[in-house]
């Protein structure tokens, strides 16, 4: 991969992680976890993953502030100036400003790979080649490139990106995006699969710095000033003073609510590099080693009788017995027990919430 020295990667590891709860935690989220069992959290899997194409110097990891230690302590080496700390959280579109703005201080030339933390890719090479068309045609267009999954299943949970085969560039896997489509209903999620046109938003795109701020110049022109007043401060001791105040007067959006949906330059590259976002237990389960009988287990001491079709997390060494549980979630995590049916996994968010204002922050 050529312009290696103009090339930086920003990757996103605020979230709490809601849906993967009781194992992620506020203190401790799943983009901190070894969710796999693979002994590399999914936050080091994803510095490693960069580190084969980018200098680990143009790597930018940006996390709430509470999570520094973790961060620091899972990616030794990073110079502090490498991790952006977040004072609040207000969705994607603050962390991109931010870190846009810093790395615009550094190199006005900068191409930015913008992903986030706790995603599964399983063809990596395949995956770093795709990265790469997106690279050359953003290093030349001014243009935001998208990788979008091709769709194996009328998933209610993904956002959904329409293409056009109509291109300028017919050497290029590059295409121009037609509407995005946010979680549709199931009628509509199986008529987009249909149809052939779509592909699942994987959240990962390229743009150069001088694109994702004009953008904000044009999308977002409030939250582009707060953070151009910082320009003379990125780099000084004076930089965290401002970011605690410029988050105040930030609304909470994503990127792509509040840019990649509404702007005329947004292309994609349909693509097939193995992908999860690994935002439930279930894809979890999906991406995970099963049993004779479909079941998931993590646990050293695990003993299953009649059980089939179940996730099952639990502490390496405690001993387990289980009997007649099918397609269930069963995760014990410290003071913690779930037991959920797979299907009502989405109810967990909702648990969450139930435990907080019943129960309290602890259990959060």
């Amino acid at each position: 991969m050529e312009l290696t020295r103009n090339l930086y990667c920003v990757i996103m590891a605020g979230g709490t992680g809601s849906r993967f709860w009781p194992m992620s935690r506020q203190s401790k989220p799943k983009q901190f976890l070894d969710v796999l069992g693979t002994g590399r959290t999914l936050l080091q899997q994803t510095v490693d993953r960069f580190s084969q194409v980018i200098p680990n110097e143009n790597i930018f990891i940006v996390t709430n502030k509470a999570y520094s230690k973790l961060v620091h302590e899972q990616i030794p080496g990073f110079d502090p100036e490498q991790v952006l700390l977040e004072p609040s959280r207000r969705n994607t579109a603050p962390c991109l400003g931010y870190a846009s703005h810093k790395i615009l201080t550094r190199n006005p030339n900068a191409i930015l790979i913008v992903a986030p933390s706790d995603h599964l890719i399983l063809k990596e090479q395949d995956f770093l080649d795709q990265v790469d068309q997106a690279v050359e045609f953003a290093s030349h267009t001014a243009a935001i490139v998208t990788l979008g999954i091709r769709p194996s299943r009328p998933d209610t949970g993904y956002g959904y990106i329409q293409f056009t085969d109509k291109t300028d560039h017919p050497e290029s896997a590059v295409r121009k995006v037609k509407t995005f489509t946010e979680k549709p209903n199931l009628e509509l999620a199986t008529s987009f699969l249909a149809s052939g046109e779509f592909l699942w938003n994987s959240g990962i795109f390229i743009t150069s710095v001088e694109t994702i701020l004009s953008a904000f110049k044009k999308y977002l022109p409030e939250m582009h000033s707060v953070f151009q007043e910082g320009l003379g401060l990125y780099y000084t001791e004076e930089e965290n003073r401002f970011i605690e105040r410029a988050y105040a007067q930030c609304t909470n959006i994503s990127i792509d609510y509040g840019i990649i949906e509404k702007a005329s330059n947004v292309y994609v590259i349909p693509s097939d590099f193995g992908w999860s976002d690994l935002g439930t237990w279930g894809s979890l389960y999906e991406n995970s080693v099963k049993d004779d009988s479909g079941n998931a287990i993590q646990g050293k001491r695990v003993m299953l009788y009649d059980a089939k079709n179940c996730i099952i997390n639990m502490p390496r060494e405690k001993l387990v017995l289980i009997q007649g549980l099918q397609d269930f979630i069963v995760v014990d995590s410290d003071n913690m027990l779930l037991i959920c049916l797979k299907e009502n996994e989405q109810e967990i968010r909702q648990m969450v919430a139930d435990v907080k204002a019943i129960k309290g922050e602890e259990f959060i």
